[in-house]
């Protein structure tokens, strides 16, 4: 009997230790999975990067070179001719490109052969061109002195070079802002608008 009592105390004993066992090992399992489940996750750190955009870009050229002819007066055995000399401008417009070639004309022959009519100090007041229209405003000087083919040559003159873009457009004189009717003391009569065909139909060189 006492044999027997003492294997079941055994037996007591040795259950409760792996019990105990049993209950703090689960305990710790249950710790080490609550704290795994509070544990943050890595920063991502990955991020998007955004490239800007690249300016546009105009390319533009401000110096829009053209080529305009300018109209001397040249003696020959039939009388005199106006021939032309091709000066290069840079301009955008036609207006600036026709203002260039005035100011050169106006400034007066380079070339020893070539002759002008219209009188030194003959300023450029002002010029517009639209469409086939060219309007061309000139200081008073440009009727003063000459007879009859120094008017008929400076007249030829500005109507030539004011149509050098375009040889059909209808030419305007003023002075001093006012239209020309009357050109010189010997009163030339001029009717306008002027072409290039209308030139050489009423008016000798």
């Amino acid at each position: 009997m006492k044999d027997q009592q003492g294997s079941n105390r055994i037996s007591s004993g040795v259950i409760a230790a792996v019990s105990a066992a049993v209950v703090t090992v689960g305990g710790g399992v249950a710790w080490f999975t609550s704290q795994s489940g509070n544990t943050p996750a890595p920063p991502n750190t990955s991020q998007t990067i955004t490239q800007p955009e690249k300016p546009t870009t105009t390319t533009t050229n401000p110096n829009n070179e053209q080529t305009a002819n300018i109209y001397w007066l040249k003696p020959t055995d039939k009388g005199t001719d106006l021939v032309p000399q091709p000066v290069k401008v840079a301009a955008a417009q036609p207006n600036q490109a026709l203002e260039a070639a005035f100011q050169s004309l106006l400034a007066g022959p380079t070339e020893g052969t070539n002759s002008t009519t219209i009188p030194k100090g003959t300023k450029l007041l002002g010029l517009k061109a639209d469409k086939d229209e060219i309007r061309v405003n000139l200081s008073e000087d440009f009727t003063s002195g000459g007879g009859s083919t120094s008017m008929m040559g400076r007249l030829g003159q500005v109507v030539y070079t004011a149509t050098t873009l375009n040889p059909q457009a209808k030419v305007y004189i003023e002075v001093n802002g006012k239209q020309l009717d009357v050109l010189g003391g010997e009163g030339v009569e001029i009717e306008q608008p002027l072409t290039r065909k209308r030139f050489k139909e009423e008016y000798s060189l």
